[in-house]
């Protein structure tokens, strides 16, 4: 009898332990049910449609398994949706798909720039399945976002949250439209923060195990307080899908470059006017450093901001204001978000000690200034040519060889669209008349003849090429 209730109390105590471990262990997993229910209305679908020479698609010929590592924008695209011949050649119109989030109440939309870029349309899809078009109010090319704005109020804006209080193994999630399949949601942890991008110098990268596909570009990252802390934006990968390692750009980063965007139609960056370099063992010893860290500087660029502060080939940035320099890779990024013409103290080694320069922050040159101007209303005079464009800068003018022209920043409509005037081209001369001001460019636009077929010179990568336009009032 004692056997058998020693037995029973031994079952019992493992039953309950059981249990309470089982119970433990499942409680200490999170639970994405409440916040996806309550944050995937602030989500959307973002389709473009764009119109392109069946001349310019590229087929890559081979075994996709037999390329490199490559670090990947993803977004989805069906293209031969619909072709259609014009005046000059047969055009294919073609159709992608990315991700997006609500940034605003009054219908300001946030995504990665890759997904709208080149877009002649842009359309927004709510959860309700509402669709509407939006206007691209912004894009930077550099951060790889885009603003778009849609005419609807009272829409569910996302509760943003702060990336830099991010910790490495914290859980996060995602929502987005991977190959189409809306409102997916998939799930990790943060595996690094800070990274460095190859050609993204400018971005602190997010680094997640969350699983992201194509079409889930621009879309949100969240935090388990349901807060966006970054905006999913590339993946590392040999096969075109998830590997386990996705990038997302701070939200922090992001809103920035909003901020920017709306306010100005452009981002300005600072500049310090150095070509720097990874510090590795032999250069950190041969320099005077206990170990490797910094940027060492290989050029100081004429007239910049570094030259005009005496800053030296050969000196090693080890601190920028507060912040040490541990990879050469991070300056950029500090450099960047300061403002133009802020002043900022460097520390740096040269010949073995340690020097304190102070500067004041450029700008950064040739930076993609209003790729599209900014929310405020159209010149109505370009409305008639269904154009947006802006001045060119004398040195890129002096660069292309040109005395004078207007640069295509966004094609709104007809004439324009119908006469295969495309975003980018420099406009020189407009029913051979050239044109040096904006208010020059406008007065030639209101003098045009009305149903008259009409010259238009433009150039397009770097060869002139004349277009026919005919305005009809």
């Amino acid at each position: 009898m004692r056997y058998w209730k020693s037995l029973i109390s031994t079952i019992w105590v493992f039953c309950c332990f059981s249990f309470i471990s089982g119970h433990l262990f499942a409680s200490g997993l999170p639970d994405f049910t409440e916040l996806v229910t309550e944050h995937s209305e602030s989500v959307v679908n973002i389709s473009t449609i764009s119109h392109v020479e069946q001349s310019s698609q590229f087929k890559f010929q081979g075994d996709m398994e037999q390329l490199p590592d490559f670090f990947k924008h993803f977004f989805g695209s069906t293209p031969d949706r619909k072709d259609e011949r014009g005046p000059k050649g047969r055009k294919k119109q073609l159709q992608s798909m990315g991700s997006g989030f609500i940034v605003s109440e009054d219908g300001f939309v946030l995504t990665n720039n890759h997904v709208v870029e080149g877009a002649d349309e842009i359309f927004v899809r709510f959860n309700d399945r509402r669709e509407l078009k939006a206007k691209l109010i912004g894009s930077d090319k550099r951060s790889d976002l885009a603003v778009l704005k849609v005419e609807a109020d009272d829409l569910p804006a996302v509760k943003l949250g702060k990336s830099k209080k991010l910790k490495v193994g914290e859980w996060v999630f995602a929502i987005g439209s991977p190959f189409g399949f809306d409102y997916t949601v998939t799930a990790g942890i943060v595996s690094a923060k800070g990274r460095s991008l190859p050609n993204e110098n400018y971005v602190p990268f997010i680094q997640t195990d969350v699983a992201i596909n194509p079409g889930n570009s621009g879309g949100p990252l969240f935090n388990m307080d349901g807060e966006v802390v970054g905006i999913n934006s590339q993946i590392y990968t040999r096969s075109g899908g998830f590997m386990g390692v996705s990038f997302a750009i701070p939200i922090d980063v992001a809103m920035e470059v909003v901020d920017q965007l709306k306010g100005q139609g452009y981002v300005s960056r600072g500049w310090l006017g150095v070509l720097i370099q990874e510090v590795n063992k032999g250069l950190a010893e041969s320099f005077g450093l206990d170990k490797p860290y910094g940027a060492l500087v290989s050029q100081v660029l004429e007239g910049s901001p570094a030259a005009d502060a005496g800053l030296q080939t050969g000196d090693v940035i080890i601190k920028y204001e507060d912040e040490e320099i541990g990879l050469s890779s991070e300056l950029p990024q500090l450099v960047g978000r300061t403002k133009v013409g802020e002043k900022v103290e460097l520390t740096v080694m040269r010949n073995g000690n340690e020097k304190e320069i102070t500067l004041k922050i450029g700008e950064l040159p040739n930076a993609a200034k209003a790729s599209v101007e900014t929310a405020a209303p159209i010149a109505k005079n370009s409305n008639r040519l269904g154009l947006n464009v802006r001045i060119i800068d004398p040195k890129t003018l002096a660069d292309l060889n040109l005395d004078s022209g207007v640069q295509v920043i966004q094609v709104m409509d007809q004439p324009a669209q119908r006469a295969g005037i495309r975003q980018g081209d420099i406009i020189t001369r407009l029913n051979n008349q050239s044109f040096k001001t904006l208010t020059e460019f406008f007065d030639v636009v209101d003098s045009l003849p009305s149903n008259r077929a009409i010259p238009v010179l433009v150039v397009r990568q770097g060869s002139p090429l004349f277009i026919v336009i005919k305005v009809e009032d």
